[in-house]
């Protein structure tokens, strides 16, 4: 079976600085793993490597679809699976970075919903239950049949809600136990997981984040994305990614910058919880703590990822 490794985390975690560091040493070419990246002109909000980062190593599912384009989990690993393939046809290693566990899980394992990704009859008719009685009552019908999923997932998640409703429907089986079950692996894979012990480390790193992206210009970016189109839909994957709706309320005059910088950091906090909460489940996930005495994660990644990929 072939190797692959997996460097995941919270967003601001420090994931895509060490996969850079990684990358040279192991002869790797990265695998972009973020639900938003895959966007074009959606570069300043989703922290998309630089130029010069992707010039350094090569990188791939990233930049390839229009940010009004719908893309599932389903599709990732298809295209995903092409990409490592090329990767290890040149005799490199596949390192997947980023923080969108579903479609690690769906890279990593060959699940037994995969099939039923595509559009369907049931997800049009959740999906205007959700438009017509609110994204709490669908989530409601989500609690009622699967637990445990409805606790790992935010009502206002319309397109994950009713996934994990559309599995239960079609299989009979929460999606919650069908993540159990596992399924075969398609690599001999490491997954490693930066985590912060001290939150507020974490929560530093995001505002830094925050503050970096307004530098950037994600003010601009998000004007752009708004003359677009982008946000016309609502229920679009682009529309929802975090970092854009919360600049609206400064382009549209609802909100101060301020105001809205606070609510991006909230917001990205909150996600980054989701993440953690998601990864922390995970048999299969490594977990490297940073903390104020051990901030440089490199040196124990480099050997967790050796040990991993030689058993």
């Amino acid at each position: 079976m072939r190797p692959l490794l997996a460097i995941v985390g919270a967003t601001a975690s420090g994931k895509s600085s060490l996969a850079l560091r990684l990358a040279p040493e192991l002869d790797g070419e990265i695998i972009a793993c973020d639900s938003m990246q895959i966007y074009e002109k959606m570069d300043v909000g989703t922290a998309k490597p630089t130029r010069e980062e992707q010039a350094a190593v090569a990188h791939h599912m990233i930049d390839f679809l229009p940010p009004d384009t719908p893309f599932s989990c389903a599709e990732y690993a298809e295209r995903a699976l092409v990409a490592a393939g090329g990767i290890h046809a040149r005799g490199n290693l596949p390192i997947v970075v980023g923080g969108t566990g579903l479609y690690l899980d769906s890279l990593l394992f060959e699940r037994p919903y995969a099939v039923s990704e595509g559009a369907s009859e049931l997800r049009d008719e959740l999906a205007s239950f959700a438009k017509a009685n609110g994204a709490h009552a669908l989530w409601l019908e989500l609690l009622r049949v699967d637990p445990e999923s409805a606790e790992k997932t935010h009502e206002n998640n319309v397109r994950r809600v009713i996934r994990a409703i559309e599995i239960y429907k079609a299989t009979g089986i929460p999606k919650s136990q069908l993540d159990k079950m596992g399924g075969k692996a398609r690599f001999r894979h490491a997954v490693i997981c930066l985590r912060y012990p001290d939150r507020d480390m974490l929560r530093k790193r995001i505002a830094k984040r925050v503050d970096m992206m307004l530098a950037d210009g994600l003010l601009d970016e998000t004007r752009e994305l708004l003359r677009l189109g982008v946000f016309d839909n609502p229920d679009s994957t682009a529309a929802k990614a975090i970092g854009y709706k919360e600049m609206l309320g400064y382009i549209r005059g609802e909100m101060s910058l301020e105001e809205c910088r606070e609510a991006l950091i909230i917001a990205t906090r909150q996600y980054a919880k989701r993440q953690m909460t998601w990864f922390g489940a995970k048999d299969y996930v490594n977990m490297i703590d940073v903390t104020e005495d051990a901030p440089d994660p490199y040196e124990r990644a480099r050997e967790l990822a050796v040990r991993l990929l030689e058993k």
